[in-house]
């Protein structure tokens, strides 16, 4: 009976390690009611503003900011996802730098059978473990432990769950590493997801879309990043500077020219003489982007175009006020700690 009793204890807590955890229970929605609360509040919020084209979408780049600010950010761009999968490339904050003494020049995969969402447990797709079988394995790390520190990438899910209740992901962070090394390791990345879309027989954007996680400049003393001041005018300095290399590099056809850039823009190059913004996802975008126009360009000999949906930030926005959830905040708000956001598609063109 003991050994019954042991066996049946540890299959349960096997089974329990095998579903990632929630990280952050506050600023995302991990019930069913709590999400269709803020859909039915952002659809009506959004009943007079300018939507977008689903056709020819494969990829966009949204916010993984709290609901409450960033909500309707994510909005524009989620009601148009509707893929069977899911390639989500998510950023490695400094809590997981920290806790992993900071990875560098690779990829973080899971281990995890499912991860949460509001509408129930979420599969992971086959390409995960194809990836894992295919990169050389100097390209990448499996991390349990870094997947559940980090944040980027769960929320997604709770949007994504609620227009597909069947959709599967594959869950990607994205480390610091040179624009060289990411290009070698985006060969590769691409070219085996190239296969898998082959093998499958799948259309770009239809049964697979590619998702990049990354909130725009986070300013004020918290951040250590106030070059513009501490105050209204400053704020409005900083978001110019945030919508204008939007604009530039990602609102445009996407040539390997401006990707290139891009990565000037916003990494903390030598050569970079103008004020660089403090964006989280300064690493998942350049190296989505990368593998997403090598895609687009190898299985539909097409090129990508990217459309701002919509930019803001937490100062601008303020707190949104949807009620029956259990939503939160997980930072405050003024012109000494704000953080900006976008969300933007890219197109076959």
């Amino acid at each position: 009976m003991k050994i019954i009793l042991l066996l049946a204890l540890f299959m349960t807590i096997s089974n329990a390690q095998s579903i990632r955890p929630i990280r952050d229970n506050v600023g995302f929605c991990w019930t069913a009611s709590d999400m269709d609360n803020v859909i039915s509040f952002l659809k009506k919020d959004a009943a007079n503003e300018k939507s977008f084209p689903s056709e020819n979408l494969i990829a966009a780049i949204s916010p993984h900011d709290d609901y409450l600010y960033a909500g309707r950010i994510y909005f524009p761009l989620f009601q148009l996802i509707h893929a069977k999968e899911i390639v989500i490339f998510g950023v490695t904050h400094g809590s997981v730098r920290k806790a992993m003494n900071d990875p560098k020049n690779i990829l973080i995969f899971d281990k995890f059978d499912k991860w949460q969402g509001p509408y129930g447990n979420v599969d992971i797709s086959p390409l995960r473990e194809i990836l894992k079988d295919s990169l050389p394995k100097s390209e990448f790390i499996v991390s349990n432990k870094a997947q559940t520190i980090e944040h980027s990438i769960e929320a997604m899910i709770p949007f994504l769950q609620y227009y597909n209740r069947d959709v599967k992901i594959t869950p990607v962070m994205v480390t610091e590493m040179s624009f060289d090394k990411m290009n070698r390791i985006s060969n590769d990345f691409s070219k085996t997801v190239e296969n898998y879309i082959r093998a499958k027989n799948y259309k770009l954007g239809k049964d697979i879309f590619f998702l990049i996680s990354s909130d725009a400049n986070h300013y004020g003393k918290d951040f250590n990043n106030s070059p513009y001041g501490l105050d209204k005018k400053a704020h409005s300095s900083a978001t110019a500077r945030d919508k204008q290399i939007v604009k530039n590099y990602l609102n445009t056809d996407i040539t390997n020219s401006d990707i290139k850039n891009l990565s000037e823009q916003i990494w903390n190059s030598k050569n970079n003489k103008n004020v660089i913004p403090l964006w989280c996802g300064r690493y998942p975008i350049v190296f989505g982007l990368s593998t997403i126009k090598k895609i687009a360009k190898n299985i539909d000999n097409k090129n990508i175009e990217g459309k701002l949906f919509k930019y803001s930030d937490t100062k601008t926005e303020g707190v949104l006020k949807i009620s029956g959830t259990n939503l939160g905040t997980t930072a405050p708000v003024s012109y000494h700690h704000w953080v900006g956001f976008f969300s933007a598609g890219f197109y076959l063109k």
